[in-house]
């Protein structure tokens, strides 16, 4: 069972508004929509038209598949929300759009972006880590746009500062179609999403 209550899995994209300076970003953005869908997933990512946020959504539609979208009220205009998806919810806050993502999703994959993508799977990450949730996390690390963030958690480690078996709650994938292979490989371990520690719900809302 979903996390959304339902038979069907739904996976997390957290990606940019922009579109990068290289065509490779948005190549992989359209892959990754298009595995999600034909892999029957649903997609729910940040409800944008522009960007890597677009051609993900797009991806996704046009191989068939479902998409929803959260944004807040007060950017809907500067990220320019999607109208042909199969559902937008509209909130008021980022921090009411993170947990809408996080309650909604079975798994997060995250690929090259900036200051919001890595705040939001870095915030999904310690999520993990005080164990709200036991969801796949996974970086798609496209011409290893990732290597500095990932040396940083290494020498992070290193020094202390995160246990080496919560290293592990980053996965890395080279391309779109290894992170959902990844994502599927955890949910078989897993079999189902276990249990977490309930007392801890309130804190992400």
């Amino acid at each position: 069972m979903s996390a959304s209550g339902s038979a069907k899995k739904w996976v997390c994209v957290f990606c940019a508004s922009a579109a990068g300076a290289s065509p490779v970003y948005i190549e992989a953005a359209h892959e990754l929509g298009r595995w999600i869908a034909e892999r029957g997933y649903g997609l729910v990512y940040g409800g944008a038209t522009v960007g890597a946020m677009g051609a993900v959504a797009d991806a996704a539609l046009a191989a068939g598949g479902e998409v929803v979208g959260v944004i807040p009220d007060v950017i809907r205009e500067r990220e320019i929300d999607h109208k042909g998806l199969t559902e937008l919810r509209v909130v008021h806050t980022m921090h009411e759009r993170k947990a809408m993502l996080a309650e909604r999703a079975d798994a997060f994959v995250a690929l090259p972006g900036g200051y919001g993508t890595m705040d939001e799977f870095i915030e999904i990450v310690t999520w993990a880590q005080l164990k709200i949730h036991a969801k796949p996390c996974v970086l798609v690390n496209v011409h290893g746009f990732w290597d500095g963030l990932l040396a940083f958690l290494d020498q992070c480690v290193a020094d202390g500062f995160i246990l080496a078996e919560n290293r592990g709650l980053v996965q890395v994938a080279r391309d779109p179609e290894e992170a959902l292979a990844i994502v599927e490989r955890t949910w078989r371990e897993q079999a189902e999403v276990p249990a977490h520690d309930e007392r801890l719900d309130a804190v992400v809302r």
